[in-house]
């Protein structure tokens, strides 16, 4: 059965072109983790800030990445600074909900492609491509409410704030809440 993530494209913009994610950019999307401590409170993925996730054994991500490379279920795209060629983020399709036509999105851009745009092209792009050409009608998201840097690039990008989960997350003995945010198509 074929699915509307069965197409892997290549999507170009004025500032990044998101390519189809590779085994090999495990390494390469570990490393900006790695550099980047904000990552993991931001996303959720630790209790206090400046605590390192859990690491993952680097030939497991690559087998991670590369099922995602060809996985029918989700669109892994690399997010590639087209003034510098390299990969600073990747941007995810996923969680398809076949009967509504919907899907959810999460992002992660590094340091070193934030700032500039690079954030808000790749989101743009990738929103774009799931409604207008995979025929998506929803697309939906959340985030942290400490996050107005991630929430600002959703909006930028057609997202609109839905509701709130109270209390969704415990970061350094306080409670956080967590925004649900969308975007529709026809």
């Amino acid at each position: 059965m074929s699915t509307p993530f069965t197409d892997k494209p290549t999507l170009e913009g004025e500032l990044v072109v998101l390519r189809p994610i590779r085994a090999e950019d495990a390494d390469v999307i570990d490393r900006i983790v790695a550099e980047d401590p904000d990552i993991a409170w931001m996303t959720g993925s630790v209790h206090r800030r400046g605590e390192a996730p859990d690491p993952i054994p680097p030939e497991r991500l690559r087998e991670v990445y590369g099922a995602w490379a060809v996985a029918d279920d989700r669109l892994v795209l690399g997010v590639v600074d087209r003034e510098s060629g390299d990969l600073v983020g990747e941007v995810v399709l996923g969680d398809w909900d076949e009967g509504n036509r919907s899907c959810g999105f999460r992002t992660l851009v590094g340091a070193a492609g934030r700032g500039r745009g690079l954030g808000t092209e790749a989101t743009r792009l990738v929103v774009e491509h799931g409604l207008r050409t995979m025929g998506l009608h929803r697309i939906s998201l959340e985030v942290y409410a400490f996050n107005d840097r991630a929430r600002h690039v959703y909006e930028k990008a057609g997202f609109v704030h839905e509701g709130t989960g109270r209390d969704a997350l415990l970061l350094d003995d306080a409670w956080v809440d967590v925004h649900y945010m969308a975007v529709l198509g026809d």
